[in-house]
């Protein structure tokens, strides 16, 4: 495997500042291990035809002295679900095939300005519905620990292509989970930030109250420079937070020294904890925050009454935004068409159309949602469920009160095997349990690696949420955290995943 590709962000930044690597070199390493690996991991859908082309712009203007960003000249995959105006943006999904955006999202653009170079667009459950990478469109992502599991979901792809080190950091989006969540099964560093705190504009909406864009890493500190990047206020997103955001980089390095953690306050959540079930994951979650005591922090019980209704309140509100923003694929404006045989009315081509190009997931979430909002339901289903929304808010303000920031296992199970669960869609549902209460708030919240599960190794991830505006906290305390976990096992956690060949 190349020396280069097994680098953190921060270290190609260097690298390149220091001219002891080019940009062309570096994204041909990473564009050569996905032609290696990527047949047997499937985590891009598409690849970028003009990337080293970008990177020897990149390596043209620093030769010529110009200033550049910190991060420019490195690789970064973007989620299929933000739109893009060079490569397909179709959401994992049939229906949009082939799709070509005229504009990038903001997210893309800013990443763009700052100089990182577009490795592809990465693979993703339909419309980001899912908790495994099973559903999608173009076929089922593999967890580069073990390819007979599953990733995660539904940024399988980005997560996959970190921790195959396909890509040194990614673009994803977070729903109920969907950042965190792969990130805990594939051993990555995953990060939601603050409802508003990063633009939507361009992302594919799913459930756009509870839709999120997020970056995916190796290491906190590469999560805390993708999100300065990418961060902060949008006119043309309606729910772009006008903020003075600190720089997540400094917070990052500032708690690369565990000592910090000395007087913080951290809340386990009683409730979130009762979710770990398997064996392994809470052994490893315990672990940590002994470490964090040793080095001064406090570890409060602290409990969150209406958590236990977060998931069904989720999946009532979800499905009804979904059902709302999905209603655009009609055959008529962009998009596949199906004609019946002998032709139809817009009726009966939009049913052919919905019929053949969304898969089963979206078309059970389209159903569920198109009830719960409908004449004689929405009080009952949908407004029941915005009133236990309020209730898990004010759960989160009540706990951070008393603590600094909240923990709690991210997945309650390391990866399961592919096909385990896929006649059990309640059984994913459930797996979003620790992740979801924290969309419903709208609060941020981090996904890093503690250990690996005793009974099968796989990696199992410690998730942090802090209160609105405190990102910066995240970044500082998870520092700490992954500091405390290198020191144990003696490398970075990322040095412990097996070079594909090597896998289960």
């Amino acid at each position: 495997m190349s020396e280069i590709i097994k680098q953190s962000a921060a270290e190609l930044a260097e690298h390149l500042q220091r001219g002891e690597l080019s940009a062309v070199e570096v994204t041909e390493a990473h564009l050569e291990r996905i032609s290696n690996v990527d047949g047997e991991i499937n985590a891009f859908l598409a690849i970028n035809d003009d990337a080293v082309k970008t990177a020897a712009e990149i390596d043209a203007k620093r030769a010529a002295g110009e200033q550049l960003p910190e991060l420019a000249g490195v690789p970064l995959a973007i989620k299929d679900v933000l739109v893009t105006r060079d490569m397909p943006s179709t959401s994992g999904s049939k229906i949009l095939e082939g799709y070509m955006s005229p504009f990038d999202a903001t997210v893309v653009a800013k990443s763009r300005e700052a100089g990182l170079v577009p490795l592809g667009k990465t693979n993703m459950d339909e419309f980001a519905m899912g908790s495994s990478g099973e559903n999608s469109a173009y076929g089922a992502t593999k967890n580069p620990w073990d390819l007979s599991r599953i990733p995660g979901g539904s940024g399988s792809g980005s997560a996959a292509a970190i921790a195959a080190f396909e890509a040194p950091l990614a673009l994803g989006s977070d729903t109920g989970g969907s950042i965190r969540q792969p990130a805990a099964l594939t051993g990555t560093v995953g990060v939601k930030p603050t409802y508003g705190g990063v633009s939507r504009y361009g992302a594919i909406a799913m459930a756009s109250s509870l839709d999120q864009i997020g970056p995916c890493t190796r290491t906190v500190l590469d999560a805390a420079l993708l999100h300065d990047v990418i961060g902060g206020y949008d006119w043309h997103d309606s729910t772009s937070l006008q903020h003075d955001w600190p720089s997540m980089a400094a917070a990052a390095r500032q708690g690369a020294d565990p000592s910090s953690l000395q007087g913080v306050k951290i809340g386990v959540v009683k409730e979130l904890l009762a979710d770990a079930s398997q064996r392994g994951v809470a052994e490893a979650f315990e672990r940590a925050l002994e470490l964090a005591a040793e080095q001064g922090a406090e570890i409060v019980e602290v409990s969150a009454p209406h958590f236990e209704y977060a998931v069904a309140a989720y999946y009532l509100i979800m499905p009804a935004e979904v059902s709302s923003n999905l209603a655009r694929y009609d055959s008529v404006r962009f998009g596949l068409r199906v004609t019946p045989e002998g032709g139809g009315t817009v009726d009966a081509v939009m049913g052919a159309t919905r019929a053949a190009g969304f898969g089963a997931e979206a078309k059970r979430r389209i159903i569920l949602g198109t009830y719960a909002l409908s004449a004689g339901y929405y009080d009952a289903y949908y407004g029941s469920a915005q009133k236990v929304r309020t209730l898990v808010q004010q759960d989160f303000n009540s706990a951070f009160a008393e603590v600094d920031v909240l923990a709690s296992p991210t997945a309650p199970t390391t990866a399961w095997k592919i096909g385990e669960r896929v006649d059990d869609p309640m059984v994913n549902y459930i797996n979003d349990a620790t992740t979801i209460p924290t969309n419903l708030a709208g609060i941020p919240g981090m996904s890093l690696p503690v250990g690996l599960a005793a009974e099968d190794g796989l990696p199992v991830g410690l998730q942090l949420m802090a209160p609105q505006y405190a990102d910066d906290r995240l970044y500082r305390i998870g520092a700490s955290f992954e500091t405390l976990i290198a020191q144990l096992e003696g490398k970075q956690f990322w040095e412990l995943a097996p070079a594909l060949g090597e896998v289960k």
